[in-house]
């Protein structure tokens, strides 16, 4: 009998060794990677400061880019595009994204067409920007016959709908069922409860998303190479010509120009849309902090 208890405890005690030593592993490992992480980010952003601070000047910011040796040249058309692009983009893509989310969570629980788009929504999700860029090519660019803002657009709305979609859903399912009870025990439609209620309270994870989806598709550079791509002046032909964006500035001037002028606008714009990008994730992260916090 004292024998039995003697391997019983052994066997706790060797099982409760494995636990410990598994814990502490998967702790190093989540730490180191964690480190790897924080370093990787932290060296690219050194970089882009330390090429692209000396560039940047009120000029650099205010002027137009201007072609190979005439002086005073800027970043300033490509940063208009850019925001033209993108609230071009939004303004596509977050009207259907954001409804979509709401039939998901609220009126097509289990049902077969609230399967398909949500797989449809994860495929998308996964989609490389190139092959997007690639269907809106085929779709709008070559009908009719030129690059256009409106297009990139296109592209970047189609890359949002995804990431808005999901986190409407996301938060929507995360209010609790008895405001939804409470509201249509008042008399509210299942619609007005929705809209006017369910959605305010979620208000600020709906916000989150948006701005997370802002924010990626703010740096896609594939998509615009074949809808908006590139132009020395100012963003006024959005709707029929090429428009100016400071991702396909980035890849022009850093990848395919001689020049070692142009290589350095090329770091400041790289700098200029990595604190665009920055300040937008810094944004949600703070707004989604808030939201718990209420909670």
């Amino acid at each position: 009998m004292t024998m039995m208890n003697n391997n019983s405890i052994s066997a706790r005690r060797r099982g409760l060794f494995r636990r410990r030593l598994a814990d502490r592993i998967v702790r190093l490992l989540s730490t180191a990677a964690l480190v790897i992480a924080i370093a990787g980010m932290g060296w690219i952003l050194w970089n882009v400061c330390a090429r692209g601070i000396s560039v940047l000047s009120w000029s650099f910011l205010t002027e137009s880019t201007k072609p190979w040796g005439i002086p005073d040249s800027g970043i300033a058309n490509a940063i208009l595009g850019t925001l033209e692009i993108t609230l071009g983009a939004a303004l596509i893509g977050i009207p259907p994204a954001l409804l979509g989310g709401i039939y998901l969570a609220e009126f097509g629980r289990g049902t077969r067409l609230a399967g398909i788009i949500r797989f449809a929504t994860n495929v998308l999700m996964g989609m490389p920007s190139v092959v997007v860029g690639l269907f809106v090519y085929a779709l709008m660019v070559v009908p009719l016959g030129g690059f256009s803002g409106v297009a990139g657009s296109l592209a970047l709305a189609i890359l949002m709908i995804p990431v808005v979609l999901s986190t409407t859903e996301e938060m929507l399912r995360m209010v609790p069922d008895t405001l939804r009870e409470s509201a249509l025990a008042l008399g509210c439609s299942r619609t007005r409860a929705t809209l006017a209620i369910l959605c305010r309270s979620a208000r600020s994870g709906l916000l989150t998303g948006i701005l997370l989806a802002v924010a990626r598709v703010s740096g896609e550079t594939a998509p615009l190479l074949f809808t908006a791509l590139w132009s020395d002046g100012w963003p006024r032909d959005y709707f029929t010509g090429p428009t100016a964006n400071l991702p396909v500035l980035i890849t022009e001037y850093s990848t395919n120009s001689p020049f070692a002028e142009q290589h350095a606008a090329g770091w400041g714009a790289a700098l200029t849309v990595t604190v665009m990008v920055l300040l937008l994730n810094i944004g949600s992260r703070i707004i989604f902090k808030e939201k718990h916090h209420v909670r």
